[in-house]
C-alpha cells in the first residue's frame, strides 16, 4: 500500500503514522521500518523519521503465515453437545482461535482436543468450527459447528438475525429509559486502528444494532441486559461507550475508572460482560435450542456488594 501524507500528517513520525492509517501496531510497523519494508518515497528511512507534506509512504507487509492450530488438553464448560453441534461457556481471558500472538491456549485448541477430526473446516486451520466469537475477554457462550452442513445452516442462521445473542453487562452511569436500542453503524476507528468507533457518515461502516434493557440501577453502576441484532467486533462495548455508558472494566473504550472499579480492582480483569444466553436452530433436527450459563464469579461477587451499597 501507498500512502500520501496530508497536511494534518505533517511532523508525525513514521512508525505512528504507518500505525494510524494501516492494521499495523506502532511496534510493529517499527520492525518493518528497520528491515527496509517500509519506506519514504523510495528511501529506507528509521522509525522516527518526522514525515513531510506530500511524502509518499509504502508500505510492504510480509505475506502471513498461515499456522494450523495444534489440540491442546484445555478442560472445557460443555453446554451442550451432539454429532452436529457443541455449545461451550467460554471464560474470560480466552482467545477464541489463533492469531499473531495467541498460537495457543485458544478455544479452538482446546476443541481440537476434545472433538478430534470432529469439527467443521469452513473457517480453515485456524478457526475450524467458529460460526461466531466473542472477545478475549469476554466470558460466556458459544456455539461451534462439529461439521460443514451444520456450519452453512448456522452461518445463514446468523446472518438473518435469527440466533439469539443475549449478554449481561455492567456499565457506567444510569439511564433515564430501562429500554432502548442503539442503532449506529461500527468501523474500523480512523486514527487507532485496534479499536472500532461510531461512524455515522463513514460508507466503510457496517450497519449495527443493539437492544439493551436495565435489569438493576445502583446510581452510577447500571446492570444491563443486552441483545445483538448484529454482530460487529466490539460492538456492545463501541455501542455502549459511545453513549457514555462504558461497561466496568474495560480498558479500551473506557477513558478514567469509577470509585466502584478502584475499589474493588481484582474484579474486573477485563470488561464486564458475559454472553449469557443463546438461542438457535438445530441444523439437523430444526429444533428451537435455548441455552443459558450462569455470571462468572467475579460478576456475581460485583452485584452481591453494589446491591448491598444499593440498600445502605
Amino acid at each position: 500500500m501507498i500512502y500520501t501524507v496530508e497536511n494534518e500528517n505533517g511532523g508525525t513520525r513514521l512508525d505512528a503514522f504507518v500505525a494510524s492509517v494501516s492494521d499495523l501496531s506502532r511496534s510493529a510497523a517499527a520492525k518493518l521500518i528497520e528491515c527496509g519494508d517500509i519506506t519514504v518515497c523510495g528511501r529506507k528511512e528509521t522509525k522516527k523519521y518526522q514525515l513531510r507534506v506530500g511524502d509518499t509512504v509504502e508500505v510492504k507487509e510480509p505475506e502471513p503465515i498461515e499456522y494450523e492450530a495444534v489440540a491442546e488438553n484445555i478442560p472445557l464448560d460443555i453446554i451442550f453437545e451432539d454429532d452436529d453441534i457443541i455449545v461451550v461457556n467460554k471464560p474470560s481471558g480466552m482467545v477464541v482461535h489463533p492469531a499473531p500472538g495467541n498460537y495457543s491456549g485458544t478455544l479452538v485448541n482446546a476443541l481440537l482436543y476434545h472433538c478430534r477430526d470432529s469439527l467443521s473446516g469452513i473457517g480453515g486451520v485456524m478457526r475450524p468450527g467458529i460460526v461466531h466469537r466473542i472477545d478475549k475477554d469476554t466470558s460466556g457462550l458459544l456455539v461451534v459447528a462439529k461439521n460443514d452442513i451444520a456450519h452453512r445452516a448456522l452461518s445463514e442462521e446468523l446472518e438473518r438475525h435469527g440466533i439469539v445473542r443475549e449478554y449481561h453487562a455492567l456499565v457506567r452511569g444510569g439511564f433515564r429509559n430501562d429500554e432502548g436500542t442503539v442503532s449506529l453503524p461500527i468501523g474500523r476507528h480512523p486514527v487507532d486502528r485496534k479499536r472500532m468507533a461510531v461512524l455515522p457518515t463513514d460508507p466503510s461502516a457496517r450497519p449495527a444494532v443493539t437492544h439493551y434493557k436495565v435489569l438493576e440501577s445502583y446510581g452510577q453502576i447500571s446492570y444491563l441486559e443486552l441483545r445483538l441484532e448484529t454482530g460487529r467486533t466490539h460492538q456492545i462495548r463501541v455501542h455502549m461507550s459511545h453513549l457514555g455508558h462504558a461497561l466496568l472494566g474495560d480498558e479500551v473504550y473506557s477513558t478514567s475508572k469509577t470509585l466502584f472499579e478502584k475499589q474493588h480492582a481484582p474484579m474486573f480483569d477485563g470488561q464486564a460482560l458475559h454472553a449469557k444466553r443463546l438461542e438457535l436452530t438445530h441444523p439437523r433436527t430444526g429444533e428451537r435450542l435455548s441455552f443459558e450459563c450462569e455470571l462468572p464469579d467475579n460478576f456475581k461477587r460485583a452485584l452481591e456488594i453494589l446491591r448491598g451499597l444499593n440498600q445502605i
